[in-house]
């Protein structure tokens, strides 16, 4: 039998295969407009591998988890980023998890989730902020990296994503260098992610989703926090894999 765990976020969905305790096929594919076309489309391509209703137990979970008509379970985002994590990881420590409209803490131990926070409302601090960002300076996020680690140190100040987007304006229009704006862009992130994370103190974290395969925001949150942040590029999937896994 297959385990099939389906994480539907709010910018991108993920499904992961497991079999024998094996992640053996991952899927990432925009959410777009509909949730449940994409669900649609996960169950399509998966049944042309011979991964059907009929051998598989399939559990869903993020913000699109309720567009899954075909779930056998749905289960919340922190129970599966917990049981997905410890999975990868295997180790006590704190789960980061930047999504494209939340940020979470999650705290583990012996696989067992202590506590867990989320921000606020507001996209600060979130991938929704960073895909602002790099909108308004016109490059993608590795290009937004790149440009960050050549930069000087300068403050985005404002809380809010919209009122920081109309800060990065102004500095722009004052031809303040892109490397420079890409640097206080990302610190910004940077912070709002370790003042959430004060409420989960650690000496070990562990960061998932989309952001996992970006060498420098991890080590700025790894400077930040004065400890090490773990992560691998399945650990996009950790949400995915913890739904299949509480098949």
């Amino acid at each position: 039998m297959y385990q099939v765990g389906i994480d539907i976020g709010s910018s991108a969905a993920k499904a992961a295969v497991i079999k024998d305790n094996e992640v053996i096929r991952t899927l990432l594919l925009d959410t777009g407009f509909s949730s449940r076309k994409v669900a649609d489309t996960i169950y399509t391509t998966l049944e042309a591998e011979g991964i059907t209703k009929e051998n598989t137990t399939y559990v869903a979970t993020g913000y699109g988890r309720i567009s899954v008509p075909y779930a056998d379970n749905i289960v919340t985002e922190i129970t599966c980023h917990g049981k997905g994590s410890h999975f990868l990881f295997g180790e006590n420590g704190t789960v980061i998890d930047i999504g494209g409209q939340d940020t979470k803490g999650i705290s583990l131990k012996n696989g067992r989730i202590m506590k867990f926070v989320m921000n606020d409302k507001c996209s600060a601090g979130t991938g929704k902020f960073l895909e602002v960002m790099t909108n308004r300076l016109g490059v993608t996020p590795e290009e937004l990296s790149a440009l960050a680690r050549n930069g000087n140190e300068i403050t985005i100040s404002s809380m809010c994503t919209v009122f920081a987007e109309s800060e990065v304006i102004s500095l722009i229009g004052k031809e303040t260098p892109r490397e420079d704006i890409a640097f206080g862009v990302i610190e910004s992130v940077v912070n709002k992610v370790v003042s959430l994370l004060a409420q989960v103190p650690n000496d070990k974290y562990f960061l998932t989703g989309g952001l996992c395969e970006d060498n420098y925001i991890i080590e700025r949150l790894s400077k930040a926090l004065n400890a090490p942040v773990t992560t691998t590029p399945l650990a996009r999937y950790a949400g995915a894999i913890g739904a299949a896994l509480a098949c």
